[in-house]
């Protein structure tokens, strides 16, 4: 079913479809030129789960990736700050965007043994977690489907995934810096802080949904100021003693929104991961002179 989403004029190629029926249920659908079927990628978008950024920001990253011959489905989904938004809303938005693919693959061509998802930031979060949800337990309230659409793989681009310690972060430069109001979006997005509502983080976390098998690619910028670059390399260690297939590709001198940016220097490498993981069994499919492997 087509769908509105904002009034945003969009462009002759992009088709955006709703995937439920409330207003910021939908995503954006791009195809590749030529016959598919086509491999699919999953753009999520981020913005600290906050209503203030909207699937804009991977607007760009969707349109490159695109053409470079895959199919991309950039979703939107309820926020924080939107009725219903945060936990569980959001978790359950993005599964069930995910799991829609399987109902207009046919229509669209769309080849879903060969589907990854890609994110940043706080999409970087939602983009493992979709990769492990299928480790919920059976009573969660996230769980959506007994059966998760399979992810080929996972890019996360400058990912929150560890939630319990990002938010150990944000407290306690809240302790130390007094006099300035600071908020935080981790224990806004999950409705609490770890002590208070410890099973959800543990189910929100892909650290708490640890072991799962598909590859991970984790791409960060050292001069991250917004999400620390040593919340992806501790989390690639946690991944490795849990037997996990992980890559991390540290980038020198870039901080958070260059690696979303298809202009920048760095982009060639987050798109070719991307890429790469679909239509391939490689994790890596190249390196620039701008990579560090770790």
């Amino acid at each position: 079913m087509e769908a509105n989403g904002n009034d945003k004029q969009l462009p002759a190629d992009v088709v955006r479809l709703a995937y439920g029926e409330n207003e910021f249920q939908f995503g954006d659908l791009r195809l590749p030129e030529g016959t598919g079927p086509h491999p699919v990628v999953i753009v999520v978008h981020g913005g600290f789960w906050k209503s203030t950024f909207s699937l804009d920001l991977t607007e760009p990253i969707s349109e490159d990736l695109t053409s470079r011959g895959l199919a991309t489905w950039n979703i939107e989904y309820r926020r924080v700050g939107n009725a219903g938004g945060g936990y569980p809303g959001t978790f359950q938005d993005v599964a069930v965007a995910v799991d829609f693919l399987r109902e207009i693959a046919p229509t669209y061509q769309l080849d879903l043994t060969k589907t990854v998802v890609l994110g940043h930031s706080a999409g970087g979060h939602l983009a493992v977690w979709l990769t492990a949800r299928h480790r919920l337990q059976a009573d969660s309230i996230l769980r959506t489907s007994s059966e998760p659409l399979a992810i080929k793989g996972v890019v996360s681009l400058a990912g929150i995934i560890d939630m319990e310690l990002m938010w150990k972060l944000i407290h306690y430069k809240q302790r130390i810096i007094t006099d300035v109001e600071i908020d935080n979006p981790v224990a806004d997005f999950v409705g609490g802080t770890p002590a208070q509502v410890p099973d959800r983080y543990k189910e929100a976390s892909p650290v708490g949904l640890l072991p799962f098998h598909s590859p991970q690619i984790l791409i960060h910028g050292d001069l991250d100021i917004n999400v620390p670059v040593k919340l992806s390399s501790l989390y690639k260690e946690i991944v490795e003693r849990a037997g996990g297939q992980v890559k991390m590709i540290s980038l020198p001198n870039v901080e958070h929104f260059e690696i979303i940016d298809p202009c920048s220097e760095v982009w060639p490498v987050c798109s070719s991961n991307g890429k790469g993981r679909s239509r391939s069994d490689g994790l890596v499919e190249r390196s620039t002179r701008r990579e560090r492997l770790s």
